[in-house]
């Protein structure tokens, strides 16, 4: 049965949701006021990615019973990115212990992973590495990271909504090239949910994602990663260099942190892309210039490794290296002046 009539559907749903949500969370007071840790200068109101939770969720059985996905890769999206999205409503609207959420995200995690049949050997080098249970902890722990950078990484105007249509269109677009168009469904219908939501998250911002969208993003980006590792684990590397950007800012904010030995899990703005854009004083060339740089420097990249045979560890390398001097250059990590 054919459902790509259903991709339109699943935009307009995320469009028309996301407007009722700022409506409902203006009419609460569900609003994010500025403070000494905020990126944004103007009160907004927040919770407008449930939108794309929602409109993405109630797509997956229609693409399970016409056969365009899996029941196990229904199972792993809906449960998992589900109960991440709970997690995220619920701190959205209160508070959550760190301790359980991160137990929260594990279960959802190791839910992910036993639908998804563990992990695939990976192609390094030339060579099949086959880790066993130890890459399966790895996956659990990716999985976990993939999820809680997304939240570190939604700090501005549009950033977290380009950088996921950039990495799920990007991969569809791919999966079509080099011959793997049964992948393909879930990437487009998750892009254009994204694309819903980012008429009103376009800089200036009407409303912000929140943690039940930035999560549920990156969680679901990072399951089908590993989705299509098992189809090709090739493709798996062009995952990791279109997610680059993201991973690269928040592991390096992360590590600088550590190394100093400040709380990681207090709130801050020391990523690259936050003194980027205060240096700028606008959050929309920053967004642009991460568009940019997804479409004229990862793609490809990402294109190379999936069709050309590119060494997928190498276009890795090759793909990180200047956004970590990009990284460097605008002192993520580096504790603000007083």
């Amino acid at each position: 049965m054919n459902v790509w009539w259903l991709v339109p559907v699943i935009a307009g749903a995320s469009l028309l949701i996301t407007g009722l949500l700022r409506r409902y969370a203006l009419s609460r007071s569900l609003i994010d006021v500025p403070n000494a840790r905020s990126s944004h200068t103007v009160p907004t109101p927040r919770g407008g990615g449930v939108a794309i939770v929602l409109s993405f969720l109630v797509g997956l059985p229609i693409a399970w019973w016409s056969g365009s996905i899996s029941l196990a890769v229904m199972a792993a999206l809906a449960g998992a990115g589900g109960l991440v999205a709970v997690i995220g409503f619920m701190d959205d609207h209160g508070h959550i212990a760190a301790r359980w959420r991160l137990l929260g995200h594990f279960v959802a995690a190791i839910w992910a992973l036993f639908w998804l049949g563990g992990v695939p050997p990976l192609q390094v080098f030339g060579m099949h590495l086959d880790l066993g249970w130890l890459g399966v902890i790895l996956a659990a722990l990716y999985l976990v990271w993939m999820l809680n950078l997304y939240n570190f990484m939604d700090g501005i105007d549009g950033l977290a909504s380009v950088q996921a249509m950039c990495a799920a269109l990007g991969m569809g677009a791919i999966y079509l090239q080099s011959g793997h168009a049964e992948l393909v469904w879930p990437v487009l219908s998750l892009g254009v949910a994204v694309a819903g939501f980012l008429f009103w998250n376009f800089p200036p911002a009407k409303i912000f994602m929140g943690d039940a969208g930035s999560g549920f993003l990156g969680f679901s980006l990072a399951v089908l990663s590993l989705q299509a590792a098992w189809a090709d684990s090739q493709l798996f590397w062009s995952w990791l260099i279109l997610m680059g950007v993201f991973i690269v800012d928040a592991t390096l904010t992360l590590v600088q942190r550590l190394r100093r030995g400040q709380k990681v899990y207090e709130a801050h703005r020391t990523h690259a892309y936050q003194y980027a854009s205060r240096r700028y004083g606008r959050h929309l060339p920053v967004t642009l210039a991460v568009l940019g740089i997804n479409l004229l420097w990862l793609l490809p990249l990402a294109w190379a490794v999936a069709y050309l045979g590119l060494d997928g560890l190498i276009g890795v390398l090759v793909a990180y290296l200047p956004l970590l001097a990009l990284a460097i250059k605008f002192d993520a990590g580096t504790p603000e002046a007083q």
